[in-house]
């Protein structure tokens, strides 16, 4: 058995205390002073409150048709104007809210859940399975993320569950390397080696000092993701395989609307306002968390 000094211990117990790099007081104090970043988070639990209480927020249903009202521009019946099906376009819009951040979500839930296995496996045992994993990683880089989410989509059917993994697998390989990377920097940490020395075994070392040190980076880049799975789940509905047309998504509604942008440009002017928006908010908040975490990001 591994037999540490006193000195060594202590400094080992120091390390264990300064990782992670700030309290969650100290990351939120440095948030809350980032402007471009509170923006961002108040527009998103804006988001969060409109999809949420969506049926009660919106002044009409989401497939609610009224043939003798399509094609309206924006007035005081219908703030946003009507589709060519006489369907309310804020309504719609507000119901694609929750459509949009499911998708988010749930496809980085289950990029981090796949991809954090394989990090974590890759990083703590290294030699062959790193390897293995790696290259494995490096296949699905190869193919261009959009393209791989497109090829799933094509193959299974398009639908929101089809739609969550093929998105969520074309993210696995970024969250495997970023918490690979983690994995391996707390490992080299001399109170990995107490713990060790003192007869852990793998799962409580796993998860009780190694996870705990690298949800910084795991959080800015879940943050950043649902960005760019939002994004993707977009791309998926504005080529058609997407949902179907009666469900109200972001990435549709731009699709159905580009055959009347000549006419009625409030079609694809007001989706893609809302898609603008909502990317660039996870956008600062990613920067801002990302900024908040590091001192030497903070310090300046």
């Amino acid at each position: 058995m591994l037999v540490l000094s006193k000195k060594k211990l202590n400094q080992a117990t120091q390390e264990m205390l300064e990782i992670p790099q700030g309290s969650w007081a100290d990351i939120w104090y440095a948030l809350k002073r980032n402007r471009r970043a509170m923006v961002g988070l108040s527009f998103i639990m804006l988001l969060v409150l409109v999809a949420i209480f969506a049926d009660f927020v919106a002044p009409y249903g989401m497939k609610e048709q009224n043939l003798a009202n399509a094609l309206q521009p924006p007035n005081a019946t219908n703030w946003l104007g009507t589709d060519d099906l006489g369907r309310d376009v804020l309504s719609r819009l507000i119901y694609g809210t929750r459509v949009s951040l499911t998708v988010g979500v749930s496809a980085v839930a289950v990029a981090l859940l796949i991809g954090g296995v394989l990090g974590i496996l890759s990083g703590y045992y290294k030699g062959w399975v790193d390897t293995l994993i790696m290259r494995f990683c490096d296949i699905l880089l190869s193919i261009p993320s959009i393209l791989l989410a497109i090829a799933i989509v094509a193959s299974l059917g398009a639908s929101i569950q089809n739609m969550i993994l093929a998105i969520g697998l074309a993210n696995i390989p970024v969250f495997a390397r970023i918490i690979r990377a983690g994995v391996i920097s707390v490992k080299e940490k001399q109170f990995i080696e107490a713990g060790e020395a003192l007869g852990a075994n793998d799962a409580v070392i796993i998860f009780k000092h190694i996870i705990p040190n690298i949800m910084s980076p795991i959080i800015v880049q879940s943050s950043m993701g649902i960005a760019t799975s939002i994004l993707s789940a977009v791309g998926l509905g504005f080529i058609g395989l997407g949902l179907e047309a009666s469900i109200a998504e972001w990435g549709t509604m731009l699709n159905f609307g580009r055959g009347y942008i000549r006419t009625h440009p409030y079609l694809t002017l007001y989706p893609g306002l809302v898609i603008m928006f909502t990317i660039l908010s996870f956008n600062l908040l990613g920067d801002g968390l990302r900024d908040a975490i590091d001192p030497k990001m903070r310090e300046r």
